[in-house]
């Protein structure tokens, strides 16, 4: 049954990314610039592109060739990080918590018209089923 979840999780994943490339095309997002905006903006500080690279389970180097493009687009700022010479913060800029909340009102009222179909104690569930298996994972590898 496990396998089962995985398998579907990596054919949700897949549709997910899909369906959020669609969400904020018009906006010139894709869904993996939208998840380095969503990462910043759910933390309320500036990361590091590891922290950032940790909280959206992607590799280091996929985020920096990200965060390099989204800075060229004036989405994020590098600034100084004064626990670590080399390792700047990265912090989403005014357009890019423009670009965020535009996103977000796109994203809401899609999230609620699927979520009207499901039980709410269903949700609770899965949310409880992939917390424990990222951490199980999370600590695992």
């Amino acid at each position: 049954m496990l396998t089962e979840v995985f398998l579907e999780t990596f054919k949700l994943n897949g549709l997910l990314i899909t369906a959020g490339d669609q969400l904020v095309k018009e906006l010139n997002l894709t869904s993996a610039r939208w998840k380095v905006l969503g990462a910043l903006s759910q933390s309320g500080n500036s990361m590091t592109v590891p922290e950032i690279a940790r909280t959206m389970g992607q590799s280091r180097q996929a985020v920096q060739r990200l965060a390099n493009e989204m800075t060229n687009d004036g989405l994020l700022e590098p600034v100084a990080n004064p626990n670590h010479q080399k390792a700047k913060l990265i912090c989403i800029t005014d357009k890019g918590q423009d670009i965020y909340k535009k996103v977000m009102d796109k994203q809401v009222p899609w999230a609620n018209t699927i979520a009207h179909e499901i039980k709410e104690a269903d949700l609770e569930s899965v949310v409880s089923t992939l917390k424990f298996l990222n951490r199980y994972l999370g600590h695992s590898s």
